[in-house]
């Protein structure tokens, strides 16, 4: 149940952003095993269930079947549109169908790309034996089309040319395109229902980025840190005292959702990395050292020289992934070990010089 309940609130994250948006899906059809199409039958009804508008695209070996398949799951689905015909496109869409066109090309070709795009698509999505991108074992999720020119790793002529589309796609004027491997259980709401995906989703804007704090953000920062604040006996920061120093506060965001959060205190030449949260769905992913190199970098700005870290149970990720060394508790500054002292936490201390 708790789970569930998870899984729910992820979703609706979502929802209202999605409702009324298109997502041109383009399948390798014919190419999916049963259970793979059954899936993406339901994920596509779920979809139309809750407002997203589709255009559907398979080659034409493949559209007999899908229409029996769509039929059979009560997907509202329009008659093959013939030459991508935008106008009668933009009719069934109106009317609450789903619009299927065949395709004389291969997945993502210009001519979709064009349709999409006039179309004022929210997303390009293919459903292909597509193997998610990885460098040295790691599955790269999100790549900036600036970001495959330069990319060295080893990829088949399909990955190759599915990646230049998807990026000519961004090119042309589609903000994201996912690239999802049709083996993969459940791989489109997986997809588009969590921060980190399970594809790879190339995109020409930002989609995660860290910034300064702003006032908006106040209620999120103070709920993720909370817990932390209570258990490790943190010294406990008013809304009031946060809206005085926003730029003392950063916050990592992804798809336009607050994950993460670290703050830079400052005690002259040397600063205090502190209040930083990652998101339990985000654990793993990095974000913990992205926050405090990017905390590093505002500490440089002002002029700092060293900062320091007080903490009972990230010991290991200041010393091993940030390079921090342990410090003597007496090398604080007097009005900060003091405070230490009189909140009655067990911290270390680690500093780094700039």
């Amino acid at each position: 149940m708790n789970q569930l309940s998870t899984d729910l609130r992820g979703l609706l994250h979502y929802v209202p952003q999605f409702r009324g948006k298109l997502f041109v899906v383009d399948l390798e059809w014919s190419l999916m095993s049963e259970a793979s199409k059954a899936e993406v039958i339901m994920d596509l009804t779920a979809l139309q269930s809750i407002g997203v508008r589709l255009l559907v695209v398979a080659s034409n070996e493949g559209l007999e079947d899908f229409v029996d398949w769509a039929t059979d799951h009560e997907l509202k689905l329009s008659s093959v549109i013939e030459d991508m015909q935008e106008d009668f496109v933009q009719e069934v869409l109106e009317r609450g169908q789903a619009a299927l066109c065949r395709r004389s090309g291969g997945l993502l070709d210009h001519e979709l790309s064009k349709l999409a795009q006039s179309l004022s698509a929210k997303k390009m999505i293919a459903i292909a034996e597509f193997k998610p991108v990885e460098l040295n074992g790691e599955q790269l999720k999100f790549l900036r089309i600036s970001e495959i020119e330069e990319l060295e790793v080893q990829l088949t002529e399909k990955e190759s040319e599915l990646l230049a589309r998807a990026a000519e796609a961004c090119r042309i004027g589609i903000d994201r395109v996912h690239l999802l491997d049709s083996r993969v259980p459940g791989v489109l709401l997986d997809e588009l229902f969590s921060n980190e995906g399970v594809g790879t989703m190339v995109y020409s804007g930002t989609y995660r980025h860290i910034r300064l704090l702003r006032e908006e953000d106040i209620s999120e920062l103070l709920a993720m840190i909370g817990r932390s604040v209570r258990r490790t006996h943190l010294v406990p920061r008013s809304y009031e005292q946060i809206a005085s120093s926003l730029d003392d506060y950063a916050v990592m965001e992804v798809d336009g959702h607050v994950v993460g959060c670290v703050a830079l205190y400052s005690h002259g030449k040397r600063g205090e990395i502190a209040c930083l949260y990652v998101k339990q769905s985000h654990e793993g992913t990095g974000y913990g050292a992205d926050l405090v190199h990017f905390m590093h970098d505002q500490a440089r700005a002002r002029g700092m020289e060293s900062v320091f870290a007080l903490t009972n149970r990230a010991s290991r990720f200041f010393t091993e992934s940030l390079a921090y060394s342990e410090m003597a508790i007496e090398s604080l500054p007097a009005e900060r070990r003091e405070q230490l002292r009189n909140s009655g936490r067990d911290s270390l201390a680690f500093c780094y010089t700039l």
